[in-house]
């Protein structure tokens, strides 16, 4: 069933529309309507936007949370900032592999009207200024022009929800087609796992070595890949067997016939997860 992404500012109404998206839903559908949010996992919104590396824990979790809700009986809404456009694509990526439909609703406000929504509040659900000043720089906008924002709904604070359009672009629009990077494939060969589990261990094993002999920032070249791991902090080994674990799992999903690639895409996958 459908995934509806809410986007927009801090304080700007995401989980009021979201709650009526939510009752008109069940209401019209009569299937069960799960919101999935920062409320749900119970965030320190301060604690959280503070540090980017938290930041990016909550957003795997829900993330998660989404791909564990999503099925054929449910629709799902997605009630955070979701201010990140990569973050939206990866979304959109998720519901390609589950061939459901999907929509964005966009509350959009300006930052004055934010700040006051803000000071409203009760003081416990308040972010700090310094916090929602930087999150409103750092949104990144929804674009209907980019398929991961599309279908796109823009709401204005006395707009009434276009609740016959969202529906009508999540129960009567095809789900995108699922491509090579979001279908699951069957594994190779065995020599595929072979060669897996061995260059990822080689991979491990030069950073591991490299790193006693070297300082935060440099480039640390491996064996069989023309790119190089970019380390900003010093990594112990059990968080590279942890990275290793994960890249393995999702590459058995999604091998490639070229084990001479498996190298670099490893590299690729440590320098996006390491920053």
């Amino acid at each position: 069933m459908p995934l509806i992404v809410m986007c927009g500012y801090p304080c700007s109404g995401k989980t009021q529309r979201a709650k009526e998206l939510k009752v008109c839903f069940e209401e019209k559908t009569k299937r069960e309507v799960h919101i999935v949010g920062d409320a749900v996992l119970d965030v320190d919104r301060n604690g959280v936007y503070a540090d980017s590396q938290k930041e990016k824990n909550v957003r795997a979790a829900l993330k998660a949370e989404v791909e564990r809700k999503v099925s054929k009986d449910k629709i799902v809404i997605l009630d955070s900032l979701n201010y990140i456009k990569g973050y939206r694509y990866e979304l959109f990526c998720l519901i390609k592999h589950a061939q459901t439909p999907h929509c964005l609703v966009y509350t959009l406000t300006s930052d004055e009207e934010s700040s006051l929504w803000n000071q409203n509040r009760d003081a416990a659900e308040q972010y700090s200024q310094d916090i929602l000043d930087a999150l409103v720089q750092r949104f990144e906008a929804p674009d209907s022009r980019n398929r991961w924002d599309s279908p796109l709904f823009t709401v204005l604070k006395d707009d009434v929800l276009p609740l016959e359009a969202i529906s009508d672009a999540l129960f009567k629009r095809k789900a995108p087609p699922p491509n090579q990077s979001t279908q699951s494939q069957p594994l190779s060969s065995a020599n595929f796992l072979y060669e897996l589990d061995k260059i990822t261990q080689d991979v491990l094993m030069a950073i591991f070595n490299a790193q006693k002999t070297s300082v935060p920032g440099d480039l640390i070249s491996v064996p069989g890949a023309t790119e190089k791991v970019e380390l900003s902090r010093s990594i112990n080994m059990a968080e590279l067997r942890k990275l290793r674990r994960q890249f393995i799992s999702y590459t058995k999903m999604h091998p490639t016939e070229k084990t001479g690639q498996i190298a670099n895409m490893f590299v690729q996958y440590l320098n996006k997860s390491l920053h």
